[in-house]
C-alpha cells in the first residue's frame, strides 16, 4: 500500500498544481512498469476519489492542522489518507502506517509524528469533524465556491442535485455497432455472459456493474463500444440520411464519428487539431471495421483543410469546460476557473462562425458540448444565431431545450441543431 499511497498523492498533488489526472496516471503506468494490476486499480480509486471529494477532504484537513503544510506533495498524502480513512474499505491501521512511512520519505522522518498525530486525530473525532466541514458549501458539496454559485444562479431547481451528481460514479453505457447487431441481441450476449444490463431510451445499454472492456463479448471484433447514454443522442440528431456528406470538426476520441458511420452510409470527414488524439480516432475505426477521411487541422482554419465542397450535416463538438462530465474526470473541477468559460465560449463562437460556411444550403449543424453552464451553450448559440440571417434554431433537442442534466444514466450535455435557410 505504501507505493500506491505515494503515487497517488504526488498525483494528487500534481493536478493541484494545473496538470490532467489523465495524462499524469498514463505517465505513472509508463514510469512504474512493476505494478500489478490491482496497484494501478488502487491508484486510479485514490487518486479519482480524492480529488472527487476533495472539498470535504481540505474541510476535514483545515480543522486537524494549525497551518497549511509546506511541502504540497505532504499535503495531498493527508488528503488521500483521510480519503482511504473514510471512503475506502483499506484497515485503519494499514493506512495510517504506510501514511507515516510515506511521509518521511516526502518530508523527512520528523514529520512522521505529525502525520501519525493528524491521522490518529481524525479517528478519533471523526464524526464532529464532518459535522463542521459539511457546514460550509464547498465542504458539502467538493466544488469550488464559483462552480456552486454559479449552478445556483442558472439552475436553481437543480443544483443541488447536479452536484451530486457530478460526485458519484459513472455509470458504463455500451453502444452497439448496428452495422453487426440490434440492441436487444446484443442484450441476449450479456446475459449469456451473466452480465446484467437495460436497454435505456436510445438504445444504449446500461450494464449493472462496470467491467474491463476486454470482457465485453464482441469488443475487439468491433460489436461494441463504450459511450455514454448522453453521447449516443448525437446520430438520431443529425437526421442522416445514406449518401450524405458529413464533417466531424472535433472529432476525437472518435465515438461519435464511429456513431456516425453505424448509422448511415455517408461520406465522413474527421477531424482533429492534436495527432495523438486522432490517432486514437484512427484506432477505434480500424476496430469497427469503418472508413473515414482523417485529417489533423484546426477545425476554424477553413484554408488549411475544406476542399470548398459543402456539407449536408456538421457535427461541432465544442471544446468546452467538460463541466458536465466531472465524475468521469474530477480534476476537472479544481483545474477550472470562472474565468476560463468565457475563453471556451469565445473558441465555440470562432468555431461557429468559421464551419457555418461549410454548411451546404439546407444542410444542418449539429453544436454539442458536455458543459452545463449556460454561456457555453444556449446563449452561445442565441448569440451566434443572431448574427446569422440564414440560421435557424430547430427544436426536438434531448433534454430540457437541448440541456442534458448528469443522472444515473448519462452525462451532462447541450444539444442545438441549426439549419442553413
Amino acid at each position: 500500500m505504501q507505493k500506491v499511497q505515494r503515487i497517488a498523492a504526488s498525483t494528487v498533488a500534481a493536478v493541484l498544481a494545473g496538470r490532467s489526472l489523465t495524462l499524469l496516471l498514463e505517465n505513472a503506468w509508463r514510469d512504474n512498469r512493476d505494478l500489478s494490476r490491482s496497484d494501478r486499480g488502487a491508484i486510479q480509486d485514490l487518486s479519482y476519489g480524492s480529488l472527487r471529494h476533495l472539498g470535504r477532504l481540505r474541510a476535514i484537513l483545515d480543522q486537524l492542522i494549525n497551518k497549511p503544510v509546506a511541502k504540497a506533495e505532504l499535503q495531498a498524502l493527508l488528503v488521500v489518507a483521510i480519503y482511504q480513512l473514510e471512503y475506502s474499505e483499506a484497515a485503519p491501521y494499514a493506512v495510517v502506517d504506510h501514511a507515516v512511512e510515506c511521509a518521511s520519505q516526502i518530508a523527512g522522518a520528523p514529520m512522521k509524528a505529525f502525520v501519525n498525530a493528524v491521522l490518529r486525530n481524525f479517528q478519533r473525532n471523526r464524526e464532529q469533524l464532518l459535522l463542521k466541514a459539511e457546514s460550509t458549501d464547498e465542504g458539502r458539496f467538493s466544488y469550488p465556491d464559483w462552480w456552486i454559485r454559479r449552478l445556483r444562479r442558472e439552475l436553481p431547481a437543480e443544483a443541488e442535485s447536479v452536484l451530486l451528481a457530478g460526485n458519484a460514479h459513472p455509470p458504463m453505457t455500451l453502444r452497439v455497432n448496428r452495422r453487426l447487431r440490434s440492441p436487444e441481441q446484443y442484450l441476449e450476449q450479456l446475459a449469456a455472459a451473466d452480465m446484467k444490463s437495460r436497454q435505456l431510451n436510445n438504445g444504449a445499454l446500461l450494464l449493472a456493474q462496470p467491467v474491463p472492456v476486454e470482457q465485453l463479448p464482441g469488443f475487439a471484433q468491433g460489436e461494441v463500444s463504450v459511450q455514454d447514454a448522453g453521447a449516443q443522442m448525437v446520430a438520431p440528431a443529425l437526421d442522416l440520411m445514406d449518401g450524405m456528406r458529413v464533417l466531424d470538426a472535433c472529432a476525437a476520441p472518435g465515438g461519435k464519428s464511429a456513431q456516425i458511420l453505424e448509422t448511415a452510409n455517408v461520406e465522413l470527414d474527421a477531424l482533429d487539431v492534436d495527432p495523438a488524439r486522432l490517432q486514437r480516432v484512427r484506432a477505434n475505426m480500424d476496430r469497427l471495421g469503418l472508413s473515414a477521411h482523417l485529417q489533423c487541422a484546426d477545425a476554424g482554419a477553413l484554408d488549411s483543410w475544406w476542399d470548398g465542397r459543402g456539407f449536408d450535416r456538421v457535427l461541432l463538438d465544442a471544446p468546452c469546460s467538460a463541466s458536465g462530465v466531472v465524475r468521469r474526470h474530477p480534476d476537472i473541477k479544481w483545474l477550472r476557473r470562472s474565468a476560463d468559460i468565457g475563453g471556451f465560449a469565445a473558441q465555440q463562437q470562432r468555431l461557429l462562425d468559421a464551419l457555418w460556411k461549410v454548411v451546404a444550403r439546407g444542410g444542418k449543424l449539429l453544436y454539442v458540448t458536455c458543459s452545463i453552464f449556460r454561456e457555453e451553450n444556449q446563449e452561445g448559440v442565441d448569440r451566434f444565431a443572431a448574427r446569422q440571417p440564414d440560421a435557424r434554431i430547430l427544436g426536438g433537442m434531448p433534454g430540457r431545450n437541448g440541456l442534458l442534466l448528469p443522472n444515473d444514466e448519462h452525462d451532462g450535455f447541450y444539444y442545438a441543431l441549426l439549419q442553413k435557410n
